[in-house]
C-alpha cells in the first residue's frame, strides 16, 4: 500500500513539470489570431499599418525601394527624422508623385480672412505684403486626407528635392479615394525644372519674394510646359472668364506673376500670361496686399470679380472656384 502511494506521488510531480510541445517552428514567434470587428476591413488596415515601416523621403523612393504600385496614404520621413503621412500617386506617368500641399478657398466672401493661409489671414495690409508667407517658409498645416476640405502643407514641401510637379484640381470635400476620377484637371511637367530653382517650391519662392511696388507686370515669372493627364487646353480655357482667356495661353504652369498694380500671385495653374496684367483672375495664392481693391485679396484672389466690381467677363468658373488645387513633387 505504501509503495502504491509513493508511485502515485511521483506521477503527480511529473505531470506538474510537463510542458506540451509547441506547434510553432523554431525561430518563429507564435502568433495569435484575433477576430476582425464587424464592418472593419482588417486586411486594408494591416496593409496601411505595414506601410509605416517603410523608410523613404518621397513617394518616388517608396515606389523604387518597395515596389509599391497602389495610390493611397503612405508614411514618409524627412532628413531630420520627422515622420508624416501623405498621399502618393503611384500610377500617373510611372507614379512616384508626392502630395506636398493643397490650396483650398474656404470662403470667397472672406477676403484675406481666416483660412487664407496661402495669401493672408490679416486682411489686405500694405504693411504685410507677404501675408502669411507660407509659400517661402517651413510652416505646415492640415492633413493629407482632408486636402480637398482645407489648406494643406506637409514637410515634404521643403524637405524633398524633386525634378517635376503634378497638379490636380479636385472638387471640394471629395474623399481621397475619389480624387483621381473626380478631378476636373490633372497635369504634370516633364522638363525637370525644379533643380534649377533649388529642388522644391520653398527654394523657388525664396528666389521670387513678394515685394510690393518692385518690378512691373511684364515680370510674368518663369513658366514651364505641362503634359495633360486629364483635360486639355480647352479645359483650361473654360475654367476662367472670357476676358482672362485673352491674356493667357494654356498648356503651362507659371510662378510668381505680377499684376497691373504690382501685386504678386503665386501660381498660374495651366496658364502662362502673355498679354495684359490681370493675373489675379486666373492665378492663385500670393501676398497680403492688393492695392487696387481688397476684394482681390485671398487664396483665389479675383476669381469672383464680376460680383465685386460688377463688370462682366472676369470671374472664374464655379467649377474651378469650388475645387482645391493639389500640388505634387517627383
Amino acid at each position: 500500500m505504501l509503495l502504491h502511494s509513493l508511485l502515485f506521488l511521483v506521477v503527480l510531480v511529473s505531470m506538474d513539470h510537463f510542458e506540451p510541445a509547441s506547434s510553432t517552428e523554431p525561430g518563429k514567434e507564435e502568433t495569435t489570431q484575433t477576430s476582425c470587428p464587424e464592418g472593419t476591413n482588417c486586411h486594408v488596415l494591416d496593409k496601411l499599418r505595414n506601410r509605416s515601416k517603410y523608410v523613404a523621403r518621397s513617394c518616388k523612393e517608396i515606389k523604387e525601394r518597395y515596389n509599391e504600385q497602389e495610390d493611397g496614404l503612405y508614411f514618409l520621413t524627412t532628413a531630420n527624422g520627422l515622420v508624416y503621412q501623405t498621399f502618393c500617386d503611384m500610377t500617373t506617368d510611372g507614379g512616384g508623385w508626392t502630395l506636398v500641399a493643397s490650396v483650398h478657398e474656404n470662403n470667397m466672401y472672406g477676403k484675406c480672412s481666416v483660412g487664407d493661409r496661402w495669401s493672408s489671414q490679416q486682411g489686405n495690409n500694405a504693411d504685410v505684403p507677404d501675408g502669411e508667407g507660407n509659400w517661402s517658409n517651413r510652416n505646415t498645416f492640415g492633413s493629407a486626407e482632408s486636402a480637398t476640405s482645407d489648406d494643406f502643407k506637409n514637410p515634404g514641401y521643403y524637405d524633398i528635392l524633386a525634378e517635376d510637379m503634378s497638379v490636380w484640381h479636385v472638387p471640394n470635400d471629395f474623399a481621397l479615394e475619389t480624387w483621381k476620377k473626380a478631378a476636373i484637371l490633372r497635369y504634370h511637367t516633364d522638363s525637370h525644372f525644379l533643380p534649377l530653382y533649388g529642388g522644391n517650391l520653398l527654394q523657388l519662392f525664396k528666389q521670387y519674394p513678394v515685394r510690393y511696388n518692385v518690378g512691373t507686370c511684364v515680370n510674368r515669372g518663369p513658366a514651364f510646359a505641362i503634359v495633360y493627364d486629364k483635360g486639355n487646353s480647352e479645359t483650361v480655357r473654360n475654367l476662367y472668364g472670357p476676358n482672362p482667356r485673352a491674356e493667357f495661353v494654356p498648356g503651362f504652369i507659371t510662378f510668381r506673376p505680377i499684376n497691373n498694380e504690382r501685386a504678386a500671385m503665386a501660381i498660374c495653374s495651366g496658364a502662362k500670361p502673355v498679354s495684359g496684367c490681370n493675373t489675379e483672375h486666373y492665378c492663385i495664392g500670393g501676398g497680403g496686399y492688393f492695392p487696387e481693391n481688397s476684394g482681390q485679396c485671398g487664396d483665389f484672389p479675383g476669381f469672383d470679380w464680376d460680383r465685386i466690381d460688377r463688370v462682366r467677363g472676369w470671374s472664374a468658373s464655379k467649377e474651378v472656384t469650388e475645387a482645391a488645387v493639389l500640388l505634387f513633387y517627383r
